[in-house]
C-alpha cells in the first residue's frame, strides 16, 4: 500500500481526528484512511441529471398535471400590459 505524509495540518483538525478515532476505537491513521475512502467513494458515484433532480424535488407536492412538449411550436412571450 502507498504511504503519505500530511504536513501543516491545523491543530484543531488533528484533535478532531484524534477524538473521532477514539470514538470509533481505532488509530488516527485508520480514521484518516476511512474518511478519505468514504469521501472519494461518494465522489465517484454518478449524480442524477438536472431533469431528474428537478423532478425529484417536486415529486409529491401536487404538481401532477401533464405538460405537453413544445417541440416545433412557436412560443410567444407573455404580455403583461
Amino acid at each position: 500500500m502507498a504511504q503519505m505524509v500530511i504536513r501543516n495540518l491545523d491543530n484543531d483538525v488533528k484533535e478532531n481526528l484524534k477524538i473521532q478515532a477514539i470514538v470509533h476505537g481505532w488509530s488516527m491513521e485508520k480514521e484518516a484512511r476511512e474518511i478519505l475512502r468514504d469521501v472519494l467513494k461518494k465522489k465517484r458515484q454518478p449524480t442524477a441529471g438536472l431533469g431528474s433532480r428537478i423532478a425529484a424535488r417536486f415529486t409529491g407536492i401536487g404538481l401532477d398535471e401533464d405538460l405537453p412538449e413544445l417541440r416545433g411550436q412557436i412560443i410567444s412571450p407573455v404580455d403583461f400590459s
